[in-house]
């Protein structure tokens, strides 16, 4: 189980965009997407079989998984997560400073 999955709310900690919050777009192994954080320029070229034009284009560029941590509304800042198992059986995310479940 993943602590960072697609969906959830994070905060930069490390890097160019320390601070800056936005939602996951993508988890590719230990690199995640953040909509709106670490955009880059890329210089692209017109493929009219495509019908995309050149020029430069600014997008999203992977953070490590190490550089990001999950938004506690609660505490309203970036926060440590665990895994623990539920009576029921189920695996859930919890917030490691006041131990609340992120997965309702």
């Amino acid at each position: 189980m993943n602590k960072i999955r697609k969906g959830d709310e994070v905060v930069v900690i490390t890097g160019r965009d320390k601070g800056r919050r936005g939602t996951v777009i993508r988890v590719l192994g230990e690199k995640v997407l953040v909509e709106n954080v670490n955009m880059v320029k890329r210089h692209t070229r017109p493929n009219p079989q495509k019908g995309t034009q050149g020029g430069i284009v600014e997008k999203e560029a992977y953070l490590h998984l190490s550089n990001v941590q999950l938004w506690n509304p609660v505490a309203k800042k970036g926060d440590r997560v665990g895994i623990r198992t539920l009576a029921d059986g189920r695996r859930v995310r919890f917030f490691k400073s006041n131990d609340e479940v992120v997965d309702a």
